[in-house]
């Protein structure tokens, strides 16, 4: 029971860590990122933006007039999140339904960019490891214990939604191997039908030009 825990545990562990990452974004250009996330999962993203110094060939602290637009889309494709912030700054939303989240980033005016690039740090934070800790006991003041109880509640939870996803991706797989099945077992009836046609066709066509020709 307890190595079943410990094994759960640690998939979750890996499932859940933070993603840091740093793309290049052109003049006009939008960069979007997929996220799978059970349902009602909190996401949080911090970014930070660099733009490129032609005379010495590096990335300098971007200008404050330089924002960024953050498009999130759930997985029917709705917009759940549609803003535009400063050039250094945190975006979150909450999953409204499991599934593949998109996550869009482009600059809110191309004026700024001058023919350069501009480098965008991404640090995406998903369920639990979203949570500010810190400004929760400062908040609710809650001492050390406390507050690594209010985290084990946290992670449960995250583990409960985990497996509530993975029973979702394997009902919907189910059901895609099941339609596939019944797709393919529909076009092998089809093709028999169909060779059974042009068999018995063939054998009328026969027949006929047998008796015309006064063969049999």
């Amino acid at each position: 029971m307890k190595s079943w825990l410990l094994t759960i545990l640690g998939v979750y562990g890996l499932a859940a860590v933070s993603h840091g990452l740093y793309f290049h974004i052109a003049e006009g250009e939008r960069k979007c990122f997929i996220e799978e996330v059970p349902e009602d999962t909190l996401v949080v993203g911090h970014y930070r933006c660099q733009l490129h110094d032609p005379n010495t060939g590096g990335f300098m602290p971007s200008s404050p007039g330089i924002g960024m637009h953050v498009e999130v889309r759930d997985p029917e494709e709705k917009i759940i999140l549609s803003k535009v912030y400063s050039s250094e700054g945190r975006f979150s939303f909450t999953s409204p339904a499991p599934g593949e989240h998109s996550i869009c980033l482009y600059s809110n005016s191309s004026k700024w960019f001058s023919g350069s690039q501009l480098r965008v740090h991404l640090d995406l934070q998903v369920g639990e490891h979203a949570v500010d800790y810190a400004s929760i006991a400062q908040k609710e003041r809650l001492s050390d214990l406390q507050v690594r109880v209010r985290q084990l509640l946290l992670q449960t939870e995250q583990i409960a939604k985990e497996q509530n996803y993975q029973r979702y991706r394997e009902e919907r797989f189910r059901q895609t191997s099941e339609s596939t099945n019944s797709r393919v077992l529909y076009w092998a009836v089809a093709q028999l039908v169909l060779l059974v046609g042009m068999g018995v066709w063939q054998m009328k066509h026969l027949k006929g030009f047998f008796e015309a020709k006064k063969l049999v």
